[in-house]
């Protein structure tokens, strides 16, 4: 656990030193693992903040090391719609802390509570932030440890601004290294993210499977990656499917 003082301080400035040098997403996932360590944190999140008519949470978030169950759980349940930290995001641009039991105050969703607490995720915090285009973001670190003190939140509030925009750069970047795809080869890998198959993809496109299955590795090709679910992860990560 980071502590205020001398070592806090130094080691805040290294870690923003850090996220400028990280070159890909996974070097950022990495490093996130490493600052929830720090902070006694069990998981982290960073995501687009999810407009009110989203439906579920893995459509907007960009890294986190949630487990599959959890986040799986949670958009299942749709509880996009109900839980309350999600609403307070919305409401406000100031970081706040946590704490499951707090929630019911806030009209919080009891499946909502039972999903975060079957993982370990009591307590913790969220901080909204944006990149330079003005799109709005947060960040969270849970977990089953004690509430973050007021020199933890303007620590982790640092961090969690750079790396926002570190992530956003890299998108940036993906998207401007990336061969152009044609529409057809868009439109499979929509099909593609909509959990359609190649045949279903060839009776709604009207094409042959064997057409749609070169549309589909042309892409991956594009796009650097060795496979179509790859290749969908990335198109919508760096904004050429939705």
């Amino acid at each position: 656990m980071i502590h205020a003082g001398d070592d806090a301080r130094k080691h805040i400035y290294d870690s923003v030193e850090e996220i400028g040098q990280l070159k890909t997403q996974f070097e950022v996932l990495r490093f996130m693992r490493g600052i929830a360590e720090l902070y006694d944190c069990r998981t982290f999140l960073v995501l687009n903040l999810p407009p009110a008519t989203s439906l579920n949470l893995s459509s907007n978030t960009i890294i986190t090391n949630w487990p599959v169950d959890m986040l799986a759980t949670f958009d299942r349940e749709g509880l996009m719609q109900t839980g309350a930290l999600l609403r307070r995001l919305r409401k406000s641009t100031v970081p706040f802390t946590f704490d499951l039991e707090q929630l019911v105050a806030e009209r919080d969703s009891p499946l909502s509570r039972n999903v975060f607490q079957s993982f370990g995720v009591v307590r913790g915090g969220y901080f909204p932030v944006h990149d330079v285009m003005g799109t709005r973001g947060a960040v969270s670190f849970a977990g089953s440890g004690p509430l973050f003190d007021g020199q933890q939140m303007m620590e982790l509030m640092y961090i969690s601004i750079h790396v926002f925009q570190r992530l956003a750069e890299l998108r940036n970047l993906d998207s401007r290294q990336t061969e152009v795809l044609t529409d057809r080869e868009t439109d499979c890998l929509n099909w593609t993210a909509a959990g359609k198959t190649s045949a279903e993809i060839a009776g709604i496109l009207n094409l042959s499977e064997h057409t749609v299955n070169h549309y589909l590795n042309r892409a991956a090709r594009k796009l650097d990656t060795v496979n179509r679910t790859q290749a969908v992860a990335k198109a919508l990560r760096i904004g050429l499917i939705k």
